[in-house]
């Protein structure tokens, strides 16, 4: 195939995930015009992580910013094959075979392509400090839109009948000790996932802040 051949099968093939909507909310009935899409969440991740290295630069002096970007530039890649399967579908050991497989397969047009794969096995090994750092900007990202979407009252949590996760042990606990919908997901995002003390920070402003009038008070008053 010619160079200009493989650039646009790329491209159309990671244009599918501006039309995969995030399994969670489709899991959770979340009530909206528009629900997110994998590609959102790419973009907001990657803002996310601009945004911690900006206020906290001091406290990772060697992180690779620039590499940390474009993991997440492609992190969710394997997904426009195998689909965005969540934590209460698969285990981890058979999500990232079926991603590996599908990623090998996917850049192997690509002149680039093995150090494209080469970033996502970084990314999902969590070993380096910029896979570490990305992989806390992923989770941190669901969490916070987790509560954008409770602030609009997206999510009506006598509605989950059908909803497994729901009914998931430790989730079941935490809705039962009275949590809104939004402040169990980043409980549960502070203990299952390794959150150094900002991310925790970040997390924990969010819960006691309703971030949607924060954000829009800071932006008017510039």
């Amino acid at each position: 195939m010619s160079k200009e051949q493989n650039v646009i099968e790329y491209y159309v093939l990671c244009n599918k995930l501006k039309n995969i909507i995030r399994t969670g909310w489709k899991n959770w009935n979340v009530k909206r015009n528009r629900i997110e899409s994998i590609a959102e969440h790419v973009y907001g991740v990657q803002m996310l992580a601009l945004s911690i290295w900006s206020e906290y630069k001091k406290d990772y002096p060697n992180l690779d910013i620039k590499k940390v970007l474009s993991m997440l530039a492609v992190h969710e890649l394997e997904e426009t094959v195998i689909g965005d399967l969540t934590i209460f579908d698969i285990s981890r050991e058979e999500k990232e075979a079926l991603g590996h497989k599908a990623i090998a397969k996917i850049l192997s047009p690509l002149a680039e392509g093995a150090n494209i794969e080469q970033l996502l096995l970084e990314f999902d090994a969590r070993e380096t400090a910029e896979a570490k750092y990305a992989y806390q900007c992923d989770k941190l990202e669901c969490d916070l839109q987790c509560r954008l979407y409770d602030e609009e009252g997206c999510v009506d949590l006598n509605n989950q009948s059908n909803n497994d996760i729901a009914r998931d042990p430790n989730v079941k606990e935490l809705l039962d000790a009275g949590m809104s919908w939004s402040e169990m997901w980043l409980t549960f995002g502070q203990t299952r996932y390794p959150y150094d003390k900002n991310f925790l920070a970040i997390s924990n402003y969010a819960m006691r802040h309703k971030i949607t009038s924060d954000t829009a008070t800071k932006i008017n008053e510039m």
